[in-house]
């Protein structure tokens, strides 16, 4: 059964800020990058993939030059949609969105549940040990469903923490969480 390592991005240089929802890393983030890049370069090279945004991309790209290896992009393990949420809004909508379980934030079908069934299923279909770059509400995706928590924030990932489950492709358990952050 494969391994995933999920792997937070680093601190983003902006948070939200209108004009700017798809931020890249701060000097600290791209510092945290290179440490988890240097953890990981330790084992034998994995496969990679990554969020195609761009504190995803550029928390991959130390591991990705010292593996010689060039992540793949999957759109679904992204950061979680607020589809018709203003730029200003989304701090805001996020942070209510993290305080409820699944079943109050909309009804099945709707537009976040099959944001998370996308993770899922992206995830779910990994058949090898891979490293994932991803963020805070998809990793909480994994590890709510491999410990049947219906909580949106199950637990609290911190920037390049990496949290590890093992996937049969039906279901998945954790095998350590990674390190936690005070949150939002």
């Amino acid at each position: 059964m494969p391994l995933l390592y999920l792997v937070r991005h680093g601190h983003a240089s902006s948070t939200w800020e209108p004009g700017d929802w798809n931020p890249g890393l701060s000097e600290l983030g791209r510092a945290q990058a290179e440490t988890r890049a240097e953890l990981l370069a330790r084992q034998q090279p994995l496969a990679l993939l990554s969020s195609p945004l761009r504190r995803a991309r550029e928390t991959a790209a130390p591991l990705e030059r010292r593996w010689k290896t060039v992540a793949a992009v999957e759109p679904c393990v992204s950061e979680i949609r607020a589809d018709g949420v203003a730029p200003e809004k989304r701090r805001d909508w996020l942070r209510g969105i993290m305080q409820r379980n699944w079943s109050e934030i909309g009804p099945p079908g709707s537009s976040l549940y099959r944001w998370r069934d996308d993770v899922l299923q992206a995830l779910l279909g990994i058949t090898r040990d891979t490293v994932v770059f991803t963020h805070w509400v998809a990793i909480n995706v994994a590890v709510g469903f491999a410990l049947r928590d219906e909580r949106v924030t199950c637990f609290l990932p911190a920037n390049c923490s990496m949290t590890v489950v093992e996937s049969d492709g039906r279901g998945m358990r954790v095998v350590e969480l990674g390190e936690e952050d005070e949150g939002l």
